[in-house]
C-alpha cells in the first residue's frame, strides 16, 4: 500500500514539472542576466563640436548616456555664456588621460584669427580713394567720402558699403583668408563707389562714422 501511494505522488509531481529548468517558469519575471561577450568601448578622451558661426550665447549643455541595464537618460547643464564660435567646444573626462595641448588642435586660420583680435588696427588693403585696417571684429575706412547706403546680404555673408563719388575706380579685390574680414571688393559705379567686405560667418554689424571715416564693427 505505501508502495502504491509513492508511486501515486511521484506521477502527481511530475505533471507540474517544467519542460525546461533553465527557462523561467510562466508568471516568474525575467531578470537582467550576464554575458560573456566582448561590449567594451574605448575610454573618452575628448570631443571637439564646432558651432555654427551664427551662435553667441551658450545656454544649455545636455548628455544623453546610457546605464548598466541598458536604459537611456540625459543630464543637462544650464548655463549663460558668451562663446567665439571659430573655436570648438571640447567635451574631455578628467581622470588617468589628461588632455593636453596635443590633444585639442586649434587650427592655423584660428589661431591667426586669435592673434589678430590682440592686435591694433593693421592696413591690410588700400585704393585710391580709401584704406582699409582690421582689428579683429573691427575694420577702419579711413576716407573722405560719405557712405550713402549700406546693408548686408547672404552667400556669402557681406556687408556692402556704398561711398559717394564720381570716380574712375578700377576694380578690386583682397582676399584675406585668415582674417575675419575675409574679401574685401570695390567696384564702380555712377555716382558711387561700392565696396563688399566678405565675412567668414553670419553677424550683426554697427557702422560709425569717426574722424577721417568710418568703422565697422561686428557683433
Amino acid at each position: 500500500m505505501i508502495k502504491i501511494s509513492l508511486i501515486t505522488l511521484f506521477l502527481l509531481t511530475s505533471l507540474y514539472a517544467r519542460e525546461n529548468p533553465f527557462f523561467p517558469s510562466q508568471g516568474e519575471k525575467d531578470i537582467t542576466y550576464s554575458s560573456n561577450q566582448d561590449t567594451s568601448l574605448s575610454s573618452l578622451k575628448n570631443v571637439n563640436i564646432t558651432l555654427p558661426s551664427q551662435a553667441r550665447v551658450l545656454e544649455k549643455v545636455t548628455v544623453e548616456f546610457k546605464n548598466l541595464d541598458g536604459s537611456k537618460e540625459s543630464k543637462s547643464v544650464e548655463l549663460e555664456n558668451s562663446v567665439d564660435w571659430h573655436f570648438p567646444l571640447v567635451i574631455s573626462q578628467n581622470g588617468s588621460t589628461q588632455t593636453t595641448k596635443e590633444d585639442v588642435k586649434i587650427p592655423e586660420t584660428k589661431k591667426a584669427k586669435q592673434t589678430a583680435q590682440k592686435k591694433q588696427f593693421e592696413k591690410i588693403a588700400s585704393i585710391q580713394n580709401a584704406s582699409f585696417y582690421v582689428s579683429g571684429k573691427m575694420l577702419k575706412i579711413t576716407s573722405d567720402d560719405a557712405i550713402m547706403r549700406n546693408f548686408f546680404m547672404v552667400k556669402p555673408h557681406r556687408i556692402v558699403l556704398d561711398f559717394k563719388r564720381d570716380a574712375n575706380i578700377k576694380a578690386f579685390v583682397q582676399n584675406n583668408p585668415n582674417e575675419i574680414f575675409s574679401k574685401i571688393r570695390v567696384g564702380n559705379h555712377s555716382g558711387y563707389y561700392r565696396v563688399v567686405l566678405e565675412l567668414d560667418g553670419y553677424y550683426k554689424y554697427k557702422l560709425k562714422k569717426i574722424s577721417g571715416g568710418y568703422v565697422v564693427k561686428l557683433i
